[in-house]
């Protein structure tokens, strides 16, 4: 009997973490996804895979809270044994996060140290703790974003942290592939529906406008580039980073 796979994507609950949950969940992976806050969004998310026929669970998480993780890690190992029947996962998928827009000459030392928390040393650290639980030839895939690329006014310190993740997954790339483990990162562009992005329709026709194929991007353009990292056909893939743009800012 083949023995279903099993991913721990971080907030999973919406957006493109739903999305990335919801397709890995179509190529027949089950799915371990955490969210901040909004229980009833995860309980819905976690019924949508259900429906895939897939097992699902959330748990509750706040990446930024890095002392938290001792406990999550406690959590995660308990749920695997319990409603998976294992010990292990096969995928981790470090996606959760928020926006900031500030100028340099704006942001405070409380904003910064946030982003940070959230963005890298949670990442960092998250991944750190979950590593034992990691099986072999699993895939670690990281979300930065299209901004450490591309650079726009006001989103100096969180780009700064999401090119530090890319940095770190090389890292990652390189010291865990004696275990088989591969490393990469997704790095969205301007994401509409259930993120962070500023919502009106003077922003969708500005981005529509600076992207190669003429629209702005959704949740759905983004998942199945994460569940393809996660699959056999990407098994050759390591420290890269795949843009999902649509071509923006060419």
């Amino acid at each position: 009997m083949k023995i279903s796979k099993i991913a721990l994507v971080t907030g999973g609950s919406r957006g493109i973490g739903k999305n990335i949950a919801l397709s890995l969940a179509q190529k027949g992976i089950q799915v371990l996804l955490t969210y901040q806050s909004n229980q009833v969004e995860a309980q819905t998310t976690v019924a949508e895979i259900e429906a895939l026929g897939q097992k699902a669970i959330a748990l509750p998480l706040n990446v930024a809270d890095i002392s938290s993780f001792d406990a999550f890690s406690q959590q995660v190992t308990s749920t695997l044994q319990t409603v998976f029947n294992t010990d292990r996962f096969d995928f981790l998928i470090n996606n959760a996060g928020t926006g900031f827009s500030a100028p340099i000459l704006e942001t405070t030392e409380a904003q910064f140290d946030e982003m940070m928390n959230i963005h890298l040393k949670g990442v960092y650290f998250l991944t750190q703790k979950m590593l034992p639980s990691l099986n072999d030839g699993g895939r670690i895939v990281n979300v930065s974003s299209g901004v450490t690329r591309y650079s726009y006014p006001g989103v100096s310190a969180y780009g700064i942290m999401k090119g530090a993740v890319e940095v770190f997954t090389r890292y990652l790339a390189l010291e865990l592939g004696a275990r088989g483990i591969s490393a990469n990162v997704v790095a969205p562009g301007a994401v509409f529906g259930g993120g962070a992005m500023i919502d009106t329709p003077a922003m969708r026709e500005y981005v529509a406008g600076i992207t190669a194929l003429g629209r702005v991007g959704l949740p759905d353009d983004v998942g199945g580039v994460v569940a393809f990292l996660c699959s056999e056909d990407a098994k050759w893939v390591n420290g890269q980073r795949i843009e999902v743009t649509g071509g923006m800012n060419l």
